[in-house]
Order: structure tokens, then sequence, then C-alpha cells
């Protein structure tokens, strides 16, 4: 049984959510800031490194991010929906299901990028995380 002391030792821990990033150390913990900007630029175009506004703010970053990743998203949707059509005269059969499977696979991928993604521009905000007991 927990006493009254480890509760509350529980309740300072830096806790990430599921979905975070596993490159991204938890809100709170000792520079988890630069871990999620890292994490962030390595999602995002390597454009966007040059831009200093994006480097010297790191909610800003985390927004473009989020934007990135949901037009990568919408990308993908098209591709599945145009796939068997704009690929049928130019591949056989077999190609254009493995490229549907290849979108089937970008798309989970990116769904999960997004959260992440949200999760960490959350965080960047001030939200903090807790521990359920």
């Amino acid at each position: 049984m927990f006493g009254s002391r480890a509760i509350v030792n529980l309740m300072d821990r830096a806790v990430a959510p599921p979905g975070w990033p596993r490159a991204v150390r938890p809100p709170g913990a000792p520079g988890w800031e630069r871990t999620a900007v890292g994490w962030l630029l390595d999602i995002c175009p390597p454009e966007f490194r040059s831009y200093p506004v994006l480097r010297r703010h790191d909610v800003v970053l985390a927004r473009f991010a989020v934007l990135h990743v949901e037009a990568c998203h919408a990308a993908v949707k098209r591709g599945l929906s145009e796939a068997r059509a704009e690929l049928r005269d130019v591949a056989s059969l077999d190609v254009i299901d493995a490229a549907v499977e290849t979108w089937l696979a970008e798309e989970a991928r990116l769904t999960g990028v997004r959260r992440a993604a949200g999760l960490v521009e959350e965080a960047l905000r001030g939200r903090r995380y807790v521990a359920r007991l």
C-alpha cells in the first residue's frame, strides 16, 4: 500500500501519456524541451531548420510540425483514393496492390506521429500529465 508521501512522489514524477514519442523525454524532465525540439525538427522537412522563428520558438515549431504531419496524412488519403485509377495504366495489379499496402502502412504511421506531435505541442503549451493510480 502506498503512503501519502509515496503518492506525492508519484505525482511529482515526469509522466508521458500513451502515444508520447520515445525520443522525447517526458514533460517536466530535465532537458525535455530540447529533446522535443530535436524530434519535431526530425519529423519536419529539412528546410524548417533554416527558419530562425522555428528554432527560437518551440510552440511555433510544434504548430508547424502538426500542420505538416496533417498535410502528409491528407496526401496519403488522396493517394489511397486515387491509387487504382491513377496507376492502372502504368503498373500491374500486383504493383498497385503493393502501392495500396504502402499507403495504408504510411497512413498508420502518420496517425501515430500526429498523435505524438499533438501531445508534444500541448506539453510545450504547458499541459502536464499525471500518473494514474
